[in-house]
């Protein structure tokens, strides 16, 4: 309007014609870029599965003994409380050239390969620093090198995993049904790596593929450990390197970035936290007890899974031909657990549809989870009484094919109760904080606490409490019996469920489910 007067017709048909034409509509992200990205889930749990399997055992080996074997497993659930939130933090403001993400990820994978050569070769470098050869005795220079090696790689395999569900993430561009697709791949490639390196874990003649692993400092075992760690970083590389130079990222420039996402000091995420936790409604603070439980009935049996069938199902020493078949016995075992949870979660997804709670569920699982775990006792016991019989009878010390299909059948249940763990404390911890207004990184971040504090305790109890009940793993295992049918009831008759859905399906009281790996 000019003096008081209205624009004529023609002059508004000329504004029109003068306004900025529309944005283009968003980037469509082709499938294959997130299945290339989400196929790095692959390597990363292939070291996962041989850290769980195989080096437990290997630690002994070197000369650790059993009762302080778990110390080593500290830099787990300390380096999952600190890596991964500060690296979610600053990838969220990484302004590098190459984007927010990758350069996070190619970090972590280098990490993981000098931590994977530290390991693999402790023994020969310890022995080339004056450790002896003598049967028994303890090598602390390569005790040394493996510990080193160990805290760089749970670093670097922690700041492989945030980074790479961000990327992801970004691809789907807040997209839920490509975010669950995403999801649903990631989960895929899990399971994936998890079976191939519990397989690789239970090969005792995988060395020969790479004869020089084979040395005087390092046994068959250890040359197999060697090999199959060679062989995961490898796949780890080719696929980490496959992602980043065919999947480009946009740089932090081309965000909105509030005001409040500018540089936050080191201690502004766990501030975060805790302003947090003073306003969780009282579910949430439910859902933390649960998952703390849970994460006590599970730690314990993944420290010591393979010890204990290489020691007391298969009743051999350290170092002994015994001890490594039920060592291999045992990542058998945990192959198969891998692949009875890939296609559980499935089931999980299809049945919580129809369940009023997952909580249930979640409750079944514990329950399930705490009579496998009970009956580690009664395989034990046994796996010891034909032991007696068949020494007696004038017979060898190899455990019966009962008591193998009876462990391998145990190992198999447990990978049901695995997938549900895996799926619905995630679901649940999305439901209740964006019922009072929380996001989801806050609520994994609160929810990966909750998971890292008991493995702290048990990583530092677990040995010597072991150690007062004569030496085995079964002590570790009744606890963790005793956590999960605890947890079992808490979920089943105290534990709130989540509101049922009444009118938009795509309210935040939906259960959505979205399989997921855990934090280490």
């Amino acid at each position: 309007m000019e003096n008081g007067k209205h624009p004529s017709p023609l002059q508004l048909q000329l504004q029109l014609h003068q306004l900025p034409p529309p944005p283009p509509p968003p980037h469509q992200t082709p499938l294959w870029k997130v299945v290339v990205v989400a196929s790095i889930g692959v390597g990363v749990q292939f070291g996962w599965a041989l850290q769980f399997s195989l080096l437990t055992p290997y630690v002994q080996l070197l000369g650790i003994p059993h009762k302080w074997a778990s110390y080593i497993w500290l830099c787990g659930p300390i380096s999952g409380l600190v890596v991964q939130p500060l690296t979610g933090l600053y990838s969220d403001r990484c302004t590098s050239r190459f984007g927010r993400r990758r350069p996070f990820i190619a970090t972590g994978a280098a990490l993981v390969a000098v931590a994977v050569m530290l390991i693999g070769f402790a023994a020969d470098l310890g022995h080339l620093s004056g450790d002896r050869l003598d049967s028994g005795a303890a090598k602390p220079r390569a005790i040394t090198i493996f510990v080193v090696g160990f805290w760089i790689l749970d670093v670097g395999n922690n700041l492989l995993m945030d980074p790479c569900r961000a990327f992801l993430a970004d691809l789907t561009d807040g997209d839920q049904r490509k975010t669950r697709n995403a999801s649903a791949f990631y989960a895929f490639f899990t399971a994936v790596g998890q079976v191939l390196g519990y397989a690789a874990g239970s090969y005792s003649k995988l060395h020969r593929l790479l004869p020089f692993t084979s040395t005087q400092a390092c046994n068959v075992y250890c040359a197999n450990l060697k090999t199959c760690f060679l062989i995961s970083i490898t796949l780890l590389l080719i696929l980490t390197i496959l992602a980043l130079s065919t999947v480009g990222e946009d740089p932090i420039s081309r965000f909105s970035v509030e005001k409040k996402d500018k540089a936050v000091p080191f201690c502004g995420f766990f501030g975060e936290l805790l302003s947090a936790l003073k306003e969780y409604p009282r579910p949430m603070w439910y859902l933390l007890l649960a998952m703390g439980l849970n994460s006590t009935a599970w730690f314990g049996f993944k420290m010591y899974d393979t010890d204990w069938v290489g020691r007391e199902v298969y009743g051999g020493k350290v170092g002994g031909k015994l001890y490594s078949s039920g060592v291999r016995a045992g990542s058998l075992g945990l192959m198969l657990m891998a692949a009875v949870a890939g296609v559980a979660a499935l089931v999980v997804m299809l049945v919580v549809r129809g369940v009023k709670g997952g909580n249930r569920l979640w409750g079944c699982g514990n329950l399930l989870f705490a009579v496998c775990l009970a009956m580690t006792v009664c395989i034990t016991k046994v796996a010891e009484s034909t032991r007696r019989h068949a020494v007696a009878s004038g017979g060898g010390t190899t455990p019966a094919l009962g008591v193998k299909a009876g462990t391998l059948s145990l190992f198999a249940v447990m990978g049901i109760a695995q997938a549900i763990s895996y799926i619905i404390p995630i679901s649940l911890a999305s439901i209740y904080c964006s019922s009072f207004g929380g996001g989801q990184g806050l609520s994994l971040g609160v929810l990966n606490i909750a998971v890292v504090i008991p493995q702290l305790v048990i990583s530092l109890t677990s040995g010597p409490w072991d150690q007062l009940f004569g030496g085995g793993n079964l002590p570790a295992f009744v606890v963790g019996a005793i956590a999960a049918a605890t947890n079992s009831v808490f979920l089943l008759v105290l534990f709130p469920s989540p509101p049922r859905p009444y009118q938009d399906p795509s309210s935040p009281s939906v259960l959505k489910i979205s399989p997921s790996a855990p934090s280490h």
